[in-house]
């Protein structure tokens, strides 16, 4: 979404990425000369494209699957099913718009400012929708084991619709900021969408931007879910489910690979944008900074293939939908064409995935 600029004294170098918050591309010193790196630049020419299209490929698989199964199976009964849905639906967005940052990358921008805008919006609505359903998801948990009766009331389809509404709302507005900046620049007759700060504002809203990034994908989410998951294991702890350990080992999984996707990407971004804080301040040093906030970022983005299988597959029951889903529809349509393959034992065997017995287990909820 954006052309990253490292910038060393007065001299600036670029390589694309979509997910980087940066100085502006202008060198206001016209006599000072850019700081090239031949090396990033193929990594941004090659790999990154590359990167790109397996967390299309996995991440758009894995969050249709969930929004079908959802949908025809579940029939969103619950908040957790609404919640489930619009995540899903948020890493959609936040991967509808990747192979065009990966052509950018690749070669320049060709799509025109309006298009910039539309994908910048709709990247940028994405990801901060993602975080927001993420820490909702948390607080659905939270009520449903830790106050249980409370959630009986307070967990409905009415109430997870109206707070979807209110979090798609908070996600546009927090995209607004960075939008307005998102532009279509030439520099050396290379096209980019990228963010453009005047000379006299690019430091104040580089930090402020930045530091947003790193409240809402990181900081905020995480502290929500260390206080709602710590309250969860106390209560888990005092019940005799036999399942109780493997729900908290659910937990923890959940927090761990949350950190382990995001930390990295928000350390970065706070070392590019902070340069001079942390003595970054020679090419080598540049360069490898940023190398690193490509492969940060993608790591980042690569969450959305997570979150299927954590926040969806993990539960005994989804997994018995999509076994069924795979059997009435994947292998049913295969045994037309293979004659060793027989639709009468896998309508057998999906028959008994086609009731639910209404209970709810542990590792449901969570």
């Amino acid at each position: 979404m954006e052309t990253h600029w490292v910038t060393l004294g007065n001299k600036m170098e670029s390589s694309a990425t979509p997910f980087d918050i940066t100085t502006s591309p202008y060198n206001y010193d016209d006599g000072a000369e850019p700081c090239e790196s031949v090396t990033v630049k193929k990594f941004t020419s090659h790999f990154v494209p590359t990167l790109y299209s397996f967390v299309l490929i996995f991440g758009l698989l894995g969050n249709a699957l969930v929004v079908m199964i959802l949908i025809l199976y579940k029939k969103l009964k619950s908040m957790t099913d609404i919640y489930l849905l619009n995540l899903a639906i948020s890493d959609l967005l936040f991967i509808f718009s990747l192979p065009f940052w990966a052509y950018s990358a690749a070669d320049e921008w060709v799509f025109g400012e309006p298009m910039c805008k539309i994908l910048s919006g709709t990247y940028l609505a994405g990801f901060y929708s993602g975080s927001f359903f993420i820490i909702l998801l948390t607080i659905d948990r939270y009520l449903a084991i830790v106050h249980a009766v409370f959630a009986l009331k307070a967990r409905t389809v009415a109430y997870g619709i109206l707070t979807s509404l209110i979090t798609w709302g908070m996600a546009l507005l927090a995209s607004v900021p960075e939008l307005m900046f998102q532009k279509l620049q030439i520099q050396n007759n290379h096209s980019t969408c990228t963010l453009y700060f005047s000379p006299e504002s690019h430091v104040t809203w580089n930090q402020l931007l930045t530091l947003e990034r790193n409240l809402i994908g990181l900081i905020f989410p995480m502290i929500v879910m260390s206080f709602c998951y710590a309250q969860i294991i106390m209560t888990l702890m005092r019940c005799r489910n036999y399942k109780k350990n493997k729900a908290v080992k659910l937990i923890f999984i959940i927090m761990i690979v949350y950190f382990i996707f995001w930390a990295p990407y928000n350390i970065a971004l706070l070392l590019q944008t902070f340069q001079a804080s942390f003595s970054l301040n020679n090419c080598t040093d540049l360069s490898n900074l940023t190398i690193a906030m490509e492969v940060t970022e993608t790591l980042a983005m690569a969450h959305c293939c997570v979150n299927p299988v954590i926040y969806a597959f993990a539960g005994e029951k989804f997994r018995k939908y999509v076994n069924s889903f795979f059997r009435k529809h994947v292998a049913l349509s295969l045994s037309k064409h293979c004659r060793f393959l027989y639709a009468e034992p896998f309508e057998r065997a999906s028959s008994t995935y086609s009731h639910s017995t209404g209970e709810q287990d542990i590792s449901a909820v969570l």
